[in-house]
């Protein structure tokens, strides 16, 4: 299995950004796919899930109205878009599955991402 993402963006202040995710060595509608990010000298913080088979997603709520996670299944690829990007989006996004969802729920994956660099700045 393996998740591999689109490169480092760099964005102005109140701009979109769009990180891919694309997965192999598995049927990609068979797991759930979550992003999360980690910004300079924190943790890691949960943004969402989306459920490839039928599109279905889940956001943290601070994320509500600002992020779009979607999924094409022709490409077996996972997208996350963020728009009106601020300084405090800076951080590195990692796309993550498991197998069980008992793992995904407590956000212990087996299979991560590269993580994708994006930087906000004017």
């Amino acid at each position: 299995v393996q998740l591999v993402q689109s490169g480092a963006e760099l964005r102005n202040p109140g701009t979109s950004v769009k990180v891919s995710c694309k997965a192999s060595g598995y049927t990609f509608t068979k797991y759930y796919i979550d992003w999360v990010r980690q910004a300079p000298g924190q943790g890691l913080e949960w943004m969402g899930r989306i459920d490839p088979e039928d599109g279905g997603t889940k956001y943290a709520q601070k994320f509500q109205g600002r992020v779009t996670f979607t999924a094409d299944t022709s490409a077996s690829t996972a997208y996350v878009e963020l728009s009106s990007v601020r300084s405090e989006d800076t951080a590195v996004y990692y796309c993550a599955a498991d197998p069980l969802f008992a793992n995904i729920a407590s956000s212990r994956y087996t299979y991560w991402g590269q993580g994708t660099q994006v930087t906000v700045s004017s």
